[in-house]
């Protein structure tokens, strides 16, 4: 059986990032964009990061300009944009699609285990997927969801 760990991904700059270097936290995985009206969820997402990083959170942004072409710009752009303006300091990965046959294996794959209200299908530009820290367990959240409104299953997550 698959988990989130047996996945690659490539960083904003090009280079892979194996996920089995996240065994054993817990991970919040969400699609990204820098021209949304959810953008200022950033902000509350680094909070978020820099309150428990080190008992064990692990955030990461996956940019995708599926949705209203809300995420024009290049990876090196997009990047400077969330640490400038966001102070962003957890990973920003390469662009991906969300939907369709060109979504990542990594959406394809989490959207399998938690589907959303209406199916699977990513609705809009910052869904959220919460994953325990034995990768077995995930919550999807929606767009409108305030990253600080997860703050009680995250730290549920980490004291597991």
């Amino acid at each position: 059986m698959k988990t989130i760990y047996d996945f690659t991904a490539k960083n904003n700059k090009g280079k892979d990032m194996d996920f089995t270097q996240f065994k054993g936290k817990v991970l919040l995985i969400i699609n990204t964009a820098s021209k949304c009206g959810f953008t200022p969820q950033y902000k509350g997402l680094e909070e978020l990061y820099k309150k428990y990083k080190d008992q064990g959170l692990a955030v990461i942004g996956f940019p995708c300009d599926q949705f209203g072409h809300q995420e024009p710009g290049s990876n090196e752009e997009i990047a400077s944009f969330c640490e400038m303006n966001y102070g962003v300091s957890f990973p920003i990965m390469e662009k991906i699609e969300v939907n369709g046959k060109n979504a990542s294996p990594i959406f394809k794959y989490l959207k399998s285990k938690a589907g959303g209200l209406f199916g699977s299908r990513i609705k809009w530009n910052f869904t959220k997927f919460l994953i325990s820290r034995d990768g077995q367990t995930i919550k999807r959240f929606s767009p409108i969801k305030n990253p600080k409104s997860l703050e009680k299953y995250i730290e549920k997550m980490l004291n597991k």
